[in-house]
């Protein structure tokens, strides 16, 4: 059964995909993991690990697009992989416009690496799953202020 408030958020990638965990009451996000596909094809194991552990009520997922908003080969992709979470899960799935949150992430790491608080090497899924915060919180701040 889903907990009420959680939610997981996704940033799909060729080779990986960013995951973030937060609150639909706070509106908070963090950033939780990276899982590297496996042949190009998600890591549905650990994916379905996440979703047991964190049982959500909500999954959003990034869409990347253009700088003018129109989409591209990874949209479709993206698309895609929000239809086979909502299929596999049954759990109210979301899309956003993932426009620059890897720029974002990149700058919240950065700063975070220079203020001392996170240490100077980065992972390569530091950005991915940085950037499913960004994805989260957007969703999030976007329905706290619809609400």
């Amino acid at each position: 059964m889903p907990e009420a408030g959680v939610a997981l958020g996704f940033d799909y990638g060729k080779r990986r995909v960013g995951i973030a965990v937060g609150s639909t009451v706070t509106g908070s996000a963090q950033p939780l993991t990276t899982l590297t596909h496996r042949d190009g094809i998600p890591d549905w194991s650990a994916l379905d690990a996440l979703i047991e552990e964190w049982r959500p009520s909500a999954l959003v997922v990034g869409l990347p697009l253009n700088v003018d908003g129109q989409t591209q080969k990874m949209t479709n992709r993206a698309r895609n992989f929000a239809e086979e979470v909502w299929g596999r899960y049954r759990v109210a799935v979301h899309t956003v416009d993932e426009r620059y949150t890897s720029i974002e992430a990149g700058e919240r790491l950065r700063a975070a690496r220079a203020s001392g608080s996170r240490g100077k090497r980065l992972a390569k899924g530091d950005i991915d799953a940085m950037a499913a915060q960004t994805i989260l919180e957007s969703w999030l701040t976007g329905r706290i202020g619809s609400a």
